[in-house]
């Protein structure tokens, strides 16, 4: 988990894991349909698992790359 690695790293940085199925009232909270799911100060949501590059990129608020149409 690569938000894990990022708290592990940063202590600017906290993060927590947990279990949609454990906490229904926090998976119905935060709309979790498919995990993993990443949710960044409240704002930030990052669907699936990434490569680094591009998890970081998207927790800090970029937006996710489209593919180009003739890839």
């Amino acid at each position: 988990m690569l938000a894990h690695e990022m708290a592990f790293a940063s202590s600017y940085i906290t993060a927590f894991a947990v279990e949609a199925t454990e906490f229904p009232d926090l998976a119905r909270r935060y709309r979790v349909s498919a995990v993993p799911k990443t949710i960044v100060n409240d704002d930030i949501e990052v669907l699936g698992a990434l490569p680094e590059p591009a998890f970081v990129d998207q927790a800090l608020g970029a937006p996710p790359e489209t593919p180009h149409p003739d890839e």
